[in-house]
């Protein structure tokens, strides 16, 4: 299968038949099974003229301003988390090049840093001191501009209703709301939760053929983002379990049980996921379960 002209297909908006005539954007992987053998601009065009005439072709709705600056806060600061990631490591390693190492963690990294600051400690040569301390100074850079953004993302979550809706349900934070009420424009686009699940890459992966279902491990499609913040959401909410007790939680601890607790994780994140989706597309508040209420 050929990709598209990422150029063409990127800068098309598609106007639809709607009485207000809005622009849609569709869907980049559906052209490619159009395309016919030979790969041009022409060709492309050609595919996509062909895509968007099917009853059944997917369309996207374009994100508003603000859902946009949204989720350009959350992919800078998760650049810049990589990054601190980056140089921490590059730290670690230089000077354990030394002989100079530190525990894991925090307090590790500030022990490497108060021996780079020490001009006294004889271990580490001139020049690398030097750059080593431009090391620790970009580090510090990067640790204050990613709080500034998480200030940032707490101010747009407070002044959104649909975030502090979601903010409701376990497991899901102003990190994972504000994400999601950016990166879905138009939760009806979803026909259900699963298809919103799917879409986020946490259904199984099917290999079904005559009649027999083959359900894998999951597609792991879709955004990564979400999906990382998904995981990371069920998990805190089994570290709690685990802490406080799942006898509230019956159908967690019966999952616990038969599953290890990453699976489980993946199984959690999930149904948060469609509970995501309901609020989002019927207005709803979250609602304990009978469970938990009683």
């Amino acid at each position: 299968m050929r990709p598209l002209n990422a150029d063409l297909v990127s800068t098309i908006s598609l106007k639809r038949s709607t009485p207000n005539h809005q622009l849609s954007t569709s869907w980049a992987a559906d052209y490619p099974i159009y395309v016919k053998r030979q790969k041009n601009d022409m060709a492309d065009a050609e595919a996509i003229c062909e895509a968007v005439a099917r009853a059944n072709m997917r369309f996207v709705p374009t994100k508003t301003p603000e859902q946009q600056s949204c989720l350009m806060l959350h992919r800078t600061r998760h650049l810049f988390i990589r990054q601190q990631t980056a140089v921490i490591n590059s730290i670690r390693a230089h000077l354990a090049e030394f002989g100079i190492v530190a525990p894991v963690g925090r307090k590790g990294v500030t022990e490497l840093l108060h021996i780079v600051a020490d001009p006294s400690d004889k271990r580490v040569p001139e020049v690398a001191r030097v750059c080593l301390a431009a090391l620790g100074n970009q580090l510090l850079s990067l640790k204050e501009q990613i709080v500034e953004f998480d200030r940032m993302i707490m101010v747009w979550h407070r002044s959104n209703e649909t975030s502090k809706r979601l903010h409701y349900i376990p497991g899901v934070g102003p990190m994972l709301a504000t994400a999601l009420v950016a990166s879905v424009a138009d939760p009806r686009t979803f026909r259900s939760g699963r298809n919103f699940s799917a879409w986020i890459g946490l259904v199984p992966k099917q290999h079904s053929s005559g009649g027999k279902d083959r359900l894998g491990s999951i597609s792991k499609q879709g955004d990564r983002y979400l999906r990382s913040l998904f995981v990371a959401g069920a998990l805190a909410v089994i570290r709690y379990a685990k802490i406080h007790g799942t006898k509230h939680r019956p159908w967690l601890t019966a999952l616990l049980a038969r599953r290890p607790t990453k699976v489980a994780a993946i199984a959690l994140a999930n149904k948060l996921a469609r509970m995501a989706w309901a609020m989002m597309a019927k207005g709803e508040r979250y609602r304990q379960p009978v469970a938990l209420a009683a």
